[in-house]
């Protein structure tokens, strides 16, 4: 059913470069987290003494989906130890595995029932079957045993997995006691990908009940119509809905249900290619709107994070059954344009939103009185950069992405390092190190946006860079320690409008959405901070944003890059005391006013 794999984080290691500045942000976040502070929730519901300092947001003890931000957290720690090495870092899983299993067998002493694991009392799961209002709860429970499962598979901790394995059992006690039809109504209520997490738990354990109560967790009013082809998405929270269709993608792969796979690439269709911004975000205040509506929809809370970091899960899982340039297209796409985008560069912080609207600005999470859901994302999507570079089959190595790492196939004995500046240099190199020759096809992504000039050489000597009809250039040969692959990638600005309005556009430049710089007048005095409230900023008032005029085509002619400053352009000055309208990238630019999506005036 996978027609290719996945490396794991920890053949792949980032080199200098703007995803290795942000890993390294975020390794620093991780590493300043007080377990102690994590656990407080935990150890309160187990009945175990704590004096550590409560922390904020959506993990404070007050707030019903506390939990969550811990087993994101978790698995945060797991991935980045398996693509950087840090000891550290396995210290920090180590210490949340140690502290889960106190709490989970001090749980019956409190009234529980074996195997419950949670920062709140087992009672929210009673309101959720009794169908009476509370905050998702399973979510919270998807989050811890994701994180376990993550501890296990990436720091080989045989305590987490028993951790796993007797939470599973208790789901296994909340599941089998409901009839069908009470679980499907029970689904109403968000539940997070508890299907996902199930089933890359039985990959480890094997055990039928695991995936059975995986298939538990599908919701037939949302899996049916996707798996016939229809899109009833309209109106719906956006990513109560992508964990979802990524525990279907999991359960095609460990099953082989062709029923899960017909929805999953139906949805990632219908949401990557029509429901999604320019920089592959969706959603607007968290949910579904018409395809018809994109320009009523350019609010401040626009493109929830977490949306995109489950949508970046569904489209790897989507490549790797059937590899095509254009998937890693979009996966491109929102990678850079999005989650680069989404951290602050003085603090390693986290964007719930990506705001669409004329003039606004991002807002970032605080250090610790925050913890939103995009916080837990956040903590991950730094750590997994790794990820999707690479993949391989068994006798083919895929290329998808120009981001300077190094990576060991240690099957075929070869050591490959990708030196590049990209984005900010339009070509890339390969270096591979053999212990001796190998044959095998390596297959490099011809991008839909290189539209000409694309060339590749091998030992200097030029060779055909003719795309196949996946989009990849495919050299099969047997290849030799020291041989060297260039590729040139050009470049060039582009257009691209905004979905039902051709004359209101985005600058892209290569793969990269360019947003125009409006400096910082009227923004708020210490940063664009907010605490439990995301949406704090979102009333600013904004100014006036500078009107283009003319086709596409013409102010794309009119548009230089400015000397010095890579991936930077700007309109000529009309006289020696013009300010000029700046574009940069949006991965760039933050704790500044900026526009996206510009409507083109005809006079």
């Amino acid at each position: 059913m996978l027609a290719e794999t996945e490396f794991d984080l920890a053949a792949v290691r980032l080199l200098d470069g703007p995803f290795k500045k942000a890993q390294e942000l975020d390794q620093m976040f991780l590493l300043r987290q007080d377990a102690n502070r994590l656990l407080l929730s935990f150890k309160i519901t187990a009945g175990i003494a704590s004096w550590a300092k409560p922390i904020g947001g959506y993990e404070s003890p007050g707030c019903e989906l506390r939990g969550h931000a811990v087993g994101h957290y978790l698995s945060a720690c797991a991935l980045m130890y398996a693509s950087t090495g840090d000891p550290a870092l396995k210290a920090k899983c180590d210490a949340i595995v140690e502290g889960f299993a106190k709490c989970q067998a001090n749980a019956p002493k409190q009234g529980y029932h074996a195997g419950y694991l949670s920062a709140f009392p087992e009672s929210l799961f009673d309101r959720v079957d009794a169908l009476q209002r509370v905050w998702a709860p399973w979510y919270t429970m998807h989050k811890i045993l994701a994180g376990l499962v993550d501890a296990h598979v990436h720091t080989a901790s045989v305590e987490a997995l028993a951790i796993a394995q007797r939470l599973a059992d208790w789901v296994k006690f909340r599941v089998d006691r409901l009839t069908p039809e009470q679980m499907q109504a029970s689904l109403k209520e968000e539940h997070g990908g508890m299907n996902e997490a199930l089933c890359n738990l039985y990959a480890v354990t094997h055990n039928p009940d695991h995936l059975r109560l995986a298939l538990a967790f599908n919701q037939k009013l949302v899996f049916e119509p996707l798996s016939k082809g229809e899109d009833h998405l309209n109106g719906l929270h956006a990513n109560t809905q992508i964990p979802k269709i990524v525990g279907a993608a999991r359960e095609y792969e460990l099953g082989g249900d062709e029923t899960f796979r017909r929805a999953a690439e139906f949805f990632w269709k219908r949401v990557a290619l029509s429901r999604s911004y320019a920089n592959g975000g969706n959603s607007d205040e968290e949910h579904f709107f018409p395809v018809t509506d994109f320009a009523k929809h350019l609010t401040p809370v626009t493109a929830e994070t977490c949306n995109t970091y489950n949508m970046l899960k569904l489209t790897r899982h989507v490549f790797a059954w059937e590899p095509k340039a254009s998937t890693m297209d979009f996966y491109e796409r929102a990678l850079y344009n999005h989650i680069l985008a989404s951290q602050d560069p003085r603090t390693g912080l986290f964007c719930y939103y990506i705001s669409f609207k004329p003039g606004h600005f991002k807002v970032y999470s605080s250090p610790d009185e925050s913890f939103w859901c995009c916080v837990g994302t956040g903590m991950e999507n730094h750590a997994r950069y790794g990820e999707a570079i690479y993949a391989h089959g068994s006798d083919s190595l895929y290329i998808n992405l120009f981001i300077a790492s190094e990576l060991t196939w240690a099957e075929r004995g070869l050591v490959l390092r990708q030196e590049t500046q990209f984005p900010e240099e339009a070509a890339t190199q390969f270096r591979l190190k053999l212990k001796q020759p190998s044959k095998f096809a390596l297959k490099l992504r011809h991008p839909a946006w290189c539209t000409e000039g694309m060339s590749v050489s091998v030992n200097g000597a030029s060779t055909p860079a003719e795309p196949d009809s996946t989009g990849y250039i495919t050299l099969d040969r047997e290849w030799r320690d020291g041989d060297l692959v260039q590729l040139q990638l050009p470049m060039t600005l582009r257009t691209e409008p905004l979905p039902g309005e051709p004359r209101t556009v985005a600058f892209f430049y290569g793969p990269i959405l360019l947003a125009g710089a409006l400096g910082d007048a009227g923004m708020p005095e210490n940063g664009a901070y907010a605490t439990r409230d995301a949406e704090k900023f979102s009333e600013w008032p904004v100014p006036t944003v500078p009107a283009l005029t003319g086709d596409p085509a013409g102010i794309l002619a009119t548009l230089q890059p400015v000397a010095g400053k890579p991936l930077t352009f700007a309109f000529p000055k009309k006289s020696k005391d013009d300010d000029p309208l700046t574009f940069i990238p949006l991965y760039r630019l933050h704790h500044q006013r900026y526009n996206v999506y510009w409507p083109l005036g005809t006079n």
